[in-house]
C-alpha cells in the first residue's frame, strides 16, 4: 500500500521531514564540474522536488554523506585526546537500488569484518535512513542486473517519481506524517530494471589462475591508467583511507588525527618502509582492484563488492571501462579452462 502526491505535496512531505532530519539527494551542484563553469550532479541537502536530478546519474555516490571524505577522529593535547562531536541530526538519502547494495557492502567492511566494529563509521551510519528512488530503466553505463544489485529490499520507503505525481511507499512509522496520512491512497510496489544495456560476464569464483593473474592484459592497463583515482572516490564501495596526523604546535605535541579517503589506484598507497612499493605499476592496481571487487570479496562475504553502477566507467578521464575488464578477464579464464 502506498500514497500518491502530487509535486506540491511532495514538497509539504519534504518540509515536514526537514524539521526532523537532513534529507540529501542527487542534485546540480552548479560551477563545480570539471571545467570552469560547468556543473556536476552529487549528493546535497534538498528541500523541494524541483532540485532533485532524476535524469542523469550523479558523479558522485552519496557515501560522503556518512563517510566523509575528510574526517578529524580525535584531538590531542599532550597526553590527552578527545573525540570530536558529530551533528546528530537524523539523514534521509533518496538513492537507487544499486546505491543502497553498496552501502549495504559498506556496512559489511566498516560494521561485519572481523572482531572490531569501527566506531566512527557506526556513529554517523546509526543515523541515516533511506528513502528508494525506484529505478526500472538504468543508465548507459550501469551494469547492476549482472551484479545482482537491482533489487534492494533494505530501505525506510520507497518512492516513484511520475509526471505530475510522486508515489510513496512507508516501511518506517517515523516517516508517516501528516500529509501522508491525509493523501489519495494507491497500490505501489516498486518495481526494477531486469535488463541494463551492459551486460558483464563474471568469471566464476575459484577459477582465477596463476595464468589469468599474470596475463598481459593487465600491462595494457599500466599504459592507459593515469593513476588519478577518479574510480575510487566516485564507487559507492571502495571504503580504503589513511591517515594523518597534523600538528598545531611547533613541539608536535598539539594536534590532530586525520582519516582521509585513499585509493589502491592512487602514487603512494601501498608505500611501505624501505622505500618498497607492493604495486608500482598501475596494471598492476587495476588487477588488484579488479580481483578485490569480483572475486576475493565474494570469497569472504558471499556477494560482489562491485554493484555495477558504472561511475567508475563514467568518470575514467582514459576511457578505461571496469565492466569491459571484467568481460575481458572472463574471456581469458574460460579459454584457458578451454584450452586446458
Amino acid at each position: 500500500m502506498g500514497v500518491k502526491l502530487s509535486y506540491k505535496d511532495f514538497d509539504c512531505y519534504l518540509k515536514e521531514l526537514s524539521s526532523k532530519y537532513k534529507i540529501y539527494a542527487p542534485k546540480v551542484l552548479e560551477g563545480k564540474g570539471k571545467f570552469a563553469e560547468t556543473n556536476v550532479i552529487g549528493y546535497e541537502q534538498i528541500t523541494s522536488f524541483n532540485e532533485i536530478q532524476l535524469d542523469e546519474k550523479s558523479y558522485f555516490s552519496p557515501k560522503e554523506i556518512f563517510y566523509p571524505i575528510r574526517e578529524t577522529l580525535f584531538y590531542f593535547k599532550d597526553n590527552e585526546a578527545e573525540v570530536p562531536d558529530i551533528d546528530v541530526k537524523p539523514i534521509i538519502i533518496l538513492a537507487r537500488p544499486c546505491d543502497l547494495n553498496g552501502i549495504r557492502r559498506l556496512d559489511t567492511i566498516f560494521l561485519k569484518n572481523g572482531f572490531n566494529v569501527d566506531y566512527y563509521y557506526k556513529r554517523r551510519r546509526e543515523f541515516v535512513k533511506f528513502m528508494m528512488i525506484e529505478c526500472t530503466e538504468g543508465f548507459e553505463s550501469c551494469f547492476c542486473v549482472s551484479m545482482n544489485s537491482n533489487i534492494a529490499k533494505d530501505y525506510e520507503a520507497a518512492i516513484r517519481f511520475e509526471e505530475g505525481s510522486v508515489s510513496i511507499k512507508t516501511v518506517d512509522d517515523e516517516l508517516i506524517t501528516e500529509t501522508i496520512v491525509l493523501s489519495e491512497k494507491v497500490v505501489f510496489e516498486p518495481e526494477f530494471v531486469r535488463e541494463n544495456k551492459v551486460k558483464v560476464s563474471i568469471p566464476e569464483v575459484g577459477k582465477v589462475t596463476k595464468e589469468s593473474f599474470n596475463h598481459k592484459i593487465w600491462m595494457e592497463y599500466t599504459g592507459r591508467c593515469i593513476a588519478c583515482g577518479r574510480c575510487n572516490t566516485s564507487c559507492i564501495t571502495c571504503s580504503c583511507y589513511s591517515m594523518q596526523d597534523v600538528k598545531l604546535s611547533e613541539d608536535q605535541l598539539i594536534g590532530e588525527r586525520r582519516r582521509v579517503w585513499a585509493g589502491c589506484h592512487v602514487d603512494g598507497f601501498t608505500d611501505m618502509a624501505g622505500g618498497h612499493i607492493c604495486r608500482a605499476d598501475n596494471g598492476e592496481r587495476m588487477r588488484f582492484k579488479t580481483m578485490h571487487k569480483i572475486n576475493d570479496f565474494y570469497k569472504r562475504f558471499g556477494e560482489h563488492m562491485c554493484v555495477g553502477c558504472g561511475r567508475c566507467d563514467d568518470v575514467c578521464p582514459e576511457y578505461i571501462s571496469f565492466s569491459k575488464c571484467i568481460n575481458k578477464l572472463n574471456q581469458i579464464i574460460e579459454e584457458e579452462n578451454t584450452s586446458g
